[in-house]
């Protein structure tokens, strides 16, 4: 699970900020890791990760270790993720060309 500042529409595309610490769960939902914990404590260091957000990151903490201890939530349909597979009938995605991604933005921008 990756916390981040919300997700941002600009003119541009979208503005995205990680804060740094993500939570790791296994499949079962047995065994949770915090990661990166270091890093999240040097951009609290460094102030790019201000007290009122750490707060807000504390409680976020707090409530996803809740929905993980009575699987609601995210946590909620574990299971029918856990046993998930790729169709391999499905075709592969691709990404556009340059040119299909500047005449599509052309397109929406106004």
């Amino acid at each position: 699970m990756n916390f981040e500042r919300p997700t941002r529409r600009t003119a541009n595309g979208f503005d995205t900020f990680d804060l740094a610490v993500d939570l790791l769960v296994d499949a079962g939902l047995d065994h949770y890791e915090w990661k990166d914990e270091d890093e999240y404590a040097h951009v609290r260091r460094l102030g790019i990760i201000t007290d009122t957000e750490h707060r807000a990151v504390d409680a976020a903490r707090e409530e996803t270790l809740g929905m993980l201890a009575s699987r609601t939530g995210v946590f909620a349909d574990a299971d029918r993720w856990a046993t998930w597979r790729w169709n391999q009938a499905w075709p592969t995605p691709h990404l556009p060309g340059p040119a299909e991604v500047a005449e599509g933005a052309a397109s929406t921008s106004g």
